[in-house]
C-alpha cells in the first residue's frame, strides 16, 4: 500500500522528518550545476505517477530545465553583483574628497575580516573539491565520518556570506553617503550580531554539527589542555595568517562598544580604538601564542624535540609584532636608531625560518615527489601532476609571501588600507596552497603508518552526499 502523498512528503522534507528519519528520495548530485533542481522536481513527478496521468499533481512536474535554471541564477547573481558595485561607487563619489579615504578607511575596517573569512571559505571548497579527485582522503586525514561537509555544502555557505557581506557593505556606503548615520551604524553591528547568533545556534539547522565541531575545536585551540588532534593544529596554523582580521575585529568591536561607528573621531592620535592602541599587537599575536602553547602540549606528550624547534618558530613573531608596535610608544630617533633595526633583523629571522619550515617539514619538499595522483582525468590533474613548475611555483611564492606578511604584522606600516587588503588576500592565497602540500605529507604519513584503503574502497563525493542536512563532521 502506498502512503499518502502528504505522508510521504512529510518524510522527505528534513525539516519536518523526524530525527534520524530517512528520506523516501534521495538528493544525490544535489548542489551540482546539472542537477541542483533535482530534488525539487522528481517529487512531483512521482507522485504524478502514483495517482494517474491525469492528476493535477502532474503540472508540477512540469518545470524549466535545471540547467536552465542554474544559467538564471548566474545571471542574477552578476546582477546583483554589477548593482551592488555601481551604488557602492556612487555612494563613495558623492563624499567630499578629504573624507573619501577616511570614509573608505573606515569601511575597510568593519568589512575586512568577514570578506577574508568569506574569501578562505572559498578556498576551502575548492581544496575539498580537488582532495576528493584525487587519491588524497581528507576525511581520514581529519578523521571525519562519512556525512561531513562536502565542497558542495562550503560553496553554499560561501556563495550566501558573499550575498549578505557586501549588501550590507553596501548599504552602509548608500546610508552614510546621504546622511542617515545611524542607519549606516547599524549595519556592520547588524551584520557582526548575526553572525554570532548563527554559530551559537542550537537549533538544529544550518548545519549544527559542523557549527559546533568548529567551536570546539576553536576552544581546544584557545585552552590546550588535552593531546593536540590534526584538526586542531591545522586550524590553528590558518588563523596565524588570519591576525590582521581579529586585528581589524577587536578594532570594530572597540568602536561598536563606544558609539564610535560612522564618525571620525576615532582617527585622532587619543582615540581609545586608534592605531596607537596596545590592543592592536596584543590581539595580533594570539594565534602565534595558541600555535606556541599547542607545540609545547605536544613536547608533553611526545617528547619530539621538533616540537621545541617548531614553538620557536612561532615565538620568532612576537619580536616583530611588538618591536612595530614601539613606534607609537617611543621618541622618534630612538625608533630610527634602535628598535627599527631591531624589527628590521627580526622580521627577517621570522620569514626565513618560517619558508624553511614549511618546505622541509610541513610539506616535506626535500625531494621533489609526485603528489595529488588523481583518481580520473581532467584539466586539473594534466595542469598539476608530475610537474615540476608547481614546485617551483610553490616554494618561491611561499618565500615571496613569507617576506610580504611581515607588512601586515608591522601595525607602523598599515596605513594604506588598499595595500593592507591585498596583502591579506596574498596571505590567504600562500595559505590556500600550503593546505594541499601539507595534507597531502600527513596523508602520506598516515599511509605509511600501515593505513591504506583500496582505491574502489574510497567513497566518492557523489557517494557521500546524503538527503538529510544534517551533516555531522
Amino acid at each position: 500500500m502506498f502512503e499518502s502523498p502528504a505522508a510521504i512528503a512529510s518524510s522527505h522534507n528534513p525539516h519536518l522528518r523526524k530525527p534520524g528519519g530517512k528520506p523516501v528520495v534521495s538528493d544525490l548530485g544535489a548542489g551540482e550545476p546539472g542537477n541542483s533542481v533535482q530534488e525539487g522536481y522528481v517529487f512531483p513527478l512521482m507522485i504524478g505517477e502514483m495517482k494517474g496521468a491525469n492528476s493535477p499533481m502532474q503540472t508540477a512536474a512540469i518545470m524549466p530545465s535545471p540547467v536552465f535554471l542554474w544559467r538564471f541564477k548566474i545571471i542574477l547573481f552578476l546582477i546583483w553583483g554589477f548593482t551592488c558595485c555601481k551604488i557602492g561607487w556612487d555612494s563613495v563619489m558623492r563624499m567630499s574628497a578629504d573624507l573619501r579615504d577616511l570614509f573608505l578607511y573606515e569601511a575597510f575596517l568593519y568589512y575586512n575580516p568577514l570578506l577574508l573569512v568569506t574569501m578562505m571559505v572559498w578556498l576551502w571548497g575548492v581544496c575539498l573539491w580537488v582532495f576528493s579527485q584525487s587519491t588524497v582522503n581528507y576525511a581520514k586525514v581529519f578523521d571525519l565520518d562519512q556525512n561531513h561537509l562536502t565542497h558542495r555544502e562550503i560553496w553554499k555557505c560561501s556563495i550566501w556570506m558573499t550575498i549578505i557581506v557586501p549588501t550590507s557593505m553596501t548599504a552602509y556606503l548608500y546610508l552614510y553617503s546621504r546622511g542617515e548615520v545611524s542607519l549606516a551604524a547599524s549595519q556592520p553591528v547588524t551584520l557582526y550580531v548575526a553572525v554570532a547568533l548563527v554559530l551559537i545556534f542550537p537549533f538544529d539547522i544550518f548545519y549544527l554539527s559542523t557549527r559546533y565541531f568548529l567551536l570546539r575545536t576553536l576552544w581546544r585551540i584557545a585552552l590546550p589542555l588535552q593531546p593536540i588532534s590534526f584538526p586542531d593544529f591545522f586550524l590553528a596554523d590558518i588563523l596565524t595568517s588570519m591576525a590582521k582580521v581579529f586585528s581589524d575585529l577587536e578594532r570594530s568591536v572597540c568602536r561598536m562598544v563606544h558609539r564610535q561607528v560612522a564618525t571620525i573621531a576615532w582617527f585622532e592620535a587619543d582615540s581609545v580604538c586608534g592605531s596607537h592602541s596596545i590592543a592592536i599587537p596584543l590581539v595580533l599575536v594570539i594565534p602565534y601564542i595558541w600555535r606556541l602553547m599547542q607545540c609545547l602540549r605536544q613536547y608533553k606528550d611526545t617528547k619530539e624535540k621538533a616540537t621545541l624547534f617548531n614553538a620557536l618558530k612561532y615565538s620568532t613573531a612576537v619580536p616583530v609584532i611588538f618591536l612595530s608596535a614601539l613606534k607609537y610608544h617611543v621618541l622618534p630617533d630612538r625608533w630610527t636608531y634602535v628598535y627599527r633595526r631591531l624589527w628590521l633583523f627580526s622580521s627577517v629571522v621570522n620569514s626565513l625560518y618560517s619558508f624553511y619550515w614549511d618546505v622541509t617539514r610541513d610539506w616535506d619538499l626535500s625531494v621533489f615527489t609526485r603528489i595529488f595522483k588523481f583518481n580520473k582525468p581532467s584539466y586539473c590533474s594534466n595542469l598539476l601532476y608530475g610537474r615540476q613548475w608547481v614546485y617551483f611555483w610553490v616554494i618561491g611564492s611561499n618565500l615571496i609571501l613569507r617576506c610580504t606578511w611581515t607588512y601586515k604584522l608591522s601595525a607602523h606600516l598599515r596605513h594604506n588600507y588598499l595595500t593592507v587588503f591585498m596583502v591579506a588576500t596574498l596571505e590567504m592565497l600562500r595559505r590556500f596552497q600550503w593546505i594541499f602540500f601539507r595534507v597531502e605529507n600527513e596523508w602520506n604519513k598516515v599511509t605509511k603508518s600501515g593505513f591504506q584503503l583500496p582505491m574502489a574502497d574510497i567513497p566518492r563525493e557523489d557517494e557521500k552526499l546524503l538527503g538529510s542536512t544534517n551533516h555531522d563532521v
